[in-house]
This record gives C-alpha cells, sequence and structure tokens, in this order.
C-alpha cells in the first residue's frame, strides 16, 4: 500500500480496498460495506457501514482493522455508525468471486 504523495481522501479509499472481511477475505470496498464516509478538515473519519450478516461474530475485529490502518496513514479519529438498511447483498460479482455463480 504506497501512501506518498496521496490526499488523506486517497488514503482512506485505499484502506478500504485493502481492510479484507476477516471471514470472507474480500476487501470492504468491493463487497459494498461501506455506504458512506466523511473526512474533515481536521482528518476525523466517519463511516455509515454494515455487516453481511447482523450477527457477523467477525464485526469487532473489522472495526479494529479498519481503525488501526486509518490511523496508521494519517486518520486522527473513526467513528463508525454500523446499519442494517439496507441489508447486504452480493452482487453478481461477489456471487461469483464466492463460488455461488
Amino acid at each position: 500500500m504506497v501512501m506518498e504523495g496521496k490526499t488523506l481522501e486517497e488514503k482512506v479509499m485505499e484502506v478500504f480496498k485493502v481492510v479484507e472481511d476477516p471471514e470472507l477475505k474480500i476487501d470492504i470496498w468491493t463487497l459494498g460495506l461501506i455506504y458512506d464516509h466523511q473526512l474533515d478538515q481536521e482528518g476525523n473519519l466517519n463511516i455509515k457501514m454494515t455487516f453481511t450478516s447482523p450477527g457477523c461474530p467477525y464485526g469487532p475485529m473489522l472495526l479494529s482493522d479498519i481503525e488501526e490502518t486509518m490511523l496508521a496513514v494519517g486518520i486522527k479519529s473513526v467513528k463508525f455508525d454500523i446499519v442494517y438498511e439496507p441489508v447486504w447483498q452480493p452482487n453478481d460479482e461477489i456471487k461469483e468471486m464466492l463460488g455461488l455463480l
């Protein structure tokens, strides 16, 4: 993950594309788990996201991975808004990656 010369917003997007769901081993951006994010001028990040299921046993681990990686690239703080509406549904590309098609 090369971060030199990138804006903080570019670094955020890069992190979304490298942090993987611990169970599915696919990045959270490709999975569509990130619904929205807001980065303020001070470097504080609010993330609206979901999990693959409401009872996801890896949820706390995933949040920790995201936060640790964001802090390592220069984000000052990370806050999460975990939502289940809309319910996460894998698209055809994800289904194919998981061998479901």
